[in-house]
């Protein structure tokens, strides 16, 4: 992040005006630390909480895997079919749509509009409820179909099935647990969703293991098993945050009134279309798995799903820092500050990306250390191992560019966002495909994975730099 890249993108805000500031001594003691604060130190300082809760969960995920992996291979095979469509939600609940609860709000309280705050936490929750809802219902549909075309058979198809089955029977949960959060986030409050959450994740380290294998007076569920101590997680951590926001502790409040589209329209605008791009990252990792199995086994797919586990931690990492640069670049646009919030963006850009390129180096140069801990299978250690010495080193540019991300949608400007993710679609899944049938080899699939995270990465950052934010015949307006 250059010096001169930074001036030449803030020199091309300047010739719009900003819009009219919200005095600062109307504004909560937050807000002003939003608005005022030195941005490096606060960055930090919002991001520790979420860093703190996002590896917890990640941390969860792997704990899951590593006991799941103990069922034999496929059970380990039917968990990656199955994990692209779990993350999926999670990064839709959290991360997308949540990232539009927590933009709408932050925006209108960047302005001074409390009311409006208010207000779009009853929209917030109707939003997630449906959308938890719907997911819910085309899984268990269309279940079977669906892991069967990215490659499940046999034994990993049933295993898939019943994980599958189980999580998804609960998904308005997770749905409600991450609209929630994302609400008290969206004021600016990190740790009161962190605290909520590292809490549940120590309780679910060792109830997921009992439920799996049976303990005491649990019963051995096998796979279905880490599914059921997820259900209870969400269910436990949406009864606390719904008791924090309900009794007005939260800076946003709930605010029983008629439903406007308007308000819809300032979730919607932004979450949609980051769903896109959620959604986008999952479809990758789900038809490379699809393209592993078909070539090359079970055995080989859950290699690489192991492998691309490690890809799938980066995003609650990087999360951790994203969740803040949402409040943080949404108050100052909502304040007018565009200078201000494009710095944020490259601040946090930068920490991310300095972050995940660490893990992905390490992760290339002592690949093993990784695979080993899910499987002693040679083919599952030999397709894991490639992966990672392939597209680790490029993990820095998906940080960098998911970094960016979560700041376009505190800006509610996702266009570049959206075109990124699809030039890494055409390279990753259409160039994956053209290399692995000319030339065979799992290698060159993995190339062309790790090529389209640096496009993405490189191409947002050039986008942002130049003034994309601040061009609105791109974009939907800044502000409603």
């Amino acid at each position: 992040m250059s010096v001169a890249l930074t001036d030449t993108a803030l020199s091309l805000a300047r010739p719009e005006a900003d819009v009219a500031k919200p005095a600062v001594a109307e504004l909560g003691a937050r807000t002003r630390m939003l608005l005022q604060g030195p941005i490096l130190t606060t960055v930090l300082l919002l991001s520790w909480p979420n860093l703190l809760v996002m590896l917890a969960q990640a941390a969860t995920g792997l704990i899951e895997t590593w006991f799941v992996a103990k069922l034999g291979t496929d059970a380990l095979a039917g968990m990656a079919l199955v994990f692209p469509g779990v993350m999926l939600m999670q990064m839709v609940s959290a991360g997308a749509m949540g990232g539009g609860i927590s933009s709408a709000i932050a925006r209108a309280l960047g302005a001074g509009r409390r009311e409006e705050a208010d207000a779009l936490v009853l929209h917030a929750l109707v939003i997630v409820a449906a959308l938890g809802a719907a997911f819910s219902a085309v899984m268990l549909t269309f279940g079977r179909p669906i892991y069967r075309a990215l490659g499940g058979e046999g034994g990993e198809l049933d295993a898939a099935l019943t994980y599958s089955n189980v999580v998804f029977a609960g998904n308005v949960l997770l749905w409600l647990l991450n609209g929630l959060a994302n609400v008290v986030r969206g004021t600016g409050n990190m740790l009161v969703p962190a605290l909520v959450i590292v809490t549940g994740v120590i309780v679910l380290v060792p109830l997921s293991p009992m439920l799996i294998f049976g303990v005491g007076p649990f019963p051995a569920l096998g796979i279905a098993g880490g599914g059921v101590a997820l259900l209870l997680y969400y269910a436990a951590g949406t009864v606390v945050l719904a008791w924090y926001v309900f009794s007005g502790r939260n800076l946003a409040r709930l605010r029983l009134s008629r439903l406007r589209w308007s308000l819809f329209r300032n979730i919607l605008g932004v979450g949609a279309v980051a769903s896109i791009t959620s959604l986008q990252t999952n479809v990758i990792i789900a038809f490379a798995t699809a393209l592993v199995a078909t070539t090359s086994g079970a055995g080989a797919a859950a290699g690489y799903g192991t492998g691309a586990r490690l890809e799938y931690l980066l995003i609650p990492i990087v999360f951790g820092i994203g969740a803040p640069l949402v409040a943080l670049v949404g108050t100052n646009i909502g304040a007018g500050q565009r200078q201000r919030a494009l710095r944020i963006a490259f601040v946090g850009a930068a920490l991310a990306f300095v972050i995940t390129e660490g893990i992905g180096v390490a992760a290339a140069l002592w690949p093993r250390l990784w695979i080993t801990q899910f499987s002693t299978d040679a083919r599952v250690i030999e397709t894991g191992t490639t992966y990672l010495r392939w597209v680790g080193p490029a993990y820095g540019f998906f940080g960098l560019g998911l970094a960016l991300y979560f700041a376009s949608q505190g800006a509610g400007r996702l266009f570049w966002p959206l075109a990124a993710g699809f030039l890494r679609m055409l390279v990753a899944i259409a160039g994956g495909w053209l290399a692995l049938r000319l030339t065979g080899s799992l290698q060159w699939l993995f190339f062309a994975l790790g090529f389209g995270l640096f496009l993405q990465g490189v191409v947002l950052l050039a986008a942002i730099a130049s003034g994309a934010w601040f061009r609105p015949a791109r974009s939907a307006p800044l502000t409603a």
